[in-house]
């Protein structure tokens, strides 16, 4: 394979792109990235769950979940920092850099594992909470929500003392956690129900219940807050909604590849990858207040993604690659330099 030297990283860091073929694990679809690098990871070959990418200290956190393992990953170096034990069937994570602090959901132990985010210590467990999944934070409330899947219920952490508040029954399962800062409310979205629950972060309660049409058991979200668009794809139908956050009302439906798990959106190319447990990857660009399929592609085990919105690089933990856990970063098409004339 013939490969081309690009930084991508702003002149800071060098990176081998993969320009003509498709690298091994790789479908020759209409892919619309490629290659730009694999990074052995640590650990066992097995899944990996939730991501979240930290700009600020340019780190990548990744659950390794059936190792019970918090993968910290430096992207500017391209190394791995540490490699925490002690997170029992971890799925999610989510870092608050201005508290100094990691969230991470011990699944297996039915708690969150705070951990210090200069010593990577953990510092607190908090729950318990029946299968905490998918993390996120609302700033104005200084409150961590967790998506407790099995328990049917979004709990609720106080980041302040590292304690348990409340837990907000849903009515069904939870799916993906988020918090959009442009309403300041807790988006959840709820399995059984096929709805998108809003939370008031400071009250605790919730304050709207939003139907989603053309989905069936909805789980991973991802929004465009600039544009107040929302993605949430359905588990059982294979669909990805766009729902307007202004209206709360979905204005178009598009298929995704089978068991859509983990969405991640790039806000300055405009571009939302879906992530499915088939390994289908399928890439959107926004196109107004709808999507423009770009593409897809398959990869074995890749259910999670995350996006650099600065560097445009994604991200793919891929479980088994030759025997062995990789990071496959990737890159879009159009986002490559032109060759000097």
């Amino acid at each position: 394979m013939r490969t081309g030297a690009i930084d991508r990283f702003l002149g800071r860091t060098l990176l081998l792109v993969a320009f003509v073929l498709p690298a091994a694990g790789q479908s020759r679809d209409q892919n619309p990235l490629r290659v730009v690098a694999d990074i052995p990871l640590p650990g066992a070959a097995v899944r990996f769950d939730y991501q979240y990418f930290d700009s600020s200290q340019e780190r990548l956190y990744i659950a390794h979940m059936n190792a019970n393992q918090l993968v910290v990953f430096d992207t500017k170096k391209l190394t791995v920092v540490a490699n925490l034990d002690g997170f029992p069937d971890v799925h999610g994570v989510w870092a608050i850099p201005e508290l100094g602090r990691i969230y991470a959901s011990a699944t297996g132990a039915h708690q969150v594992n705070v951990v210090d985010i200069k010593t990577l210590k953990t510092v607190a467990h908090v729950g318990p909470i029946k299968y905490p999944d998918g993390i996120a934070y609302a700033p104005s409330a200084n409150r961590v929500f967790v998506s407790d899947e099995h328990g049917d219920a979004d709990a609720v952490i106080d980041a302040t003392t590292n304690t348990l508040v409340t837990s907000i029954p849903l009515g069904g399962g939870a799916g993906n956690t988020v918090y959009d800062p442009g309403s300041g409310h807790i988006l959840v979205a709820v399995h059984e129900k096929n709805e998108l629950v809003a939370i008031d972060p400071a009250a605790a309660k919730i304050i709207g219940r939003y139907a989603l049409p053309g989905i069936q058991s909805p789980h991973g979200i991802a929004l465009d807050t600039a544009n107040r668009l929302a993605f949430v794809a359905g588990e059982d139908n294979h669909q990805l909604a766009v729902l307007d956050l202004t209206t709360m009302k979905v204005v178009s439906v598009h298929p995704v590849g089978e068991d859509p798990d983990v969405l991640a959106f790039d806000s300055g190319l405009k571009q939302l990858y879906v992530s499915a447990e088939s390994g289908r990857v399928t890439v959107f660009r926004e196109s107004g207040r709808s999507l423009t399929h770009e593409g897809s592609f398959f990869l074995p085990h890749a259910h999670t993604v995350s996006v650099n919105s600065d560097t445009h690089l994604v991200y793919f933990p891929l479980e088994n690659l030759d025997g062995h856990p990789v990071l496959r970063i990737m890159m879009p098409l159009q986002s490559l330099p032109q060759p000097e004339r």
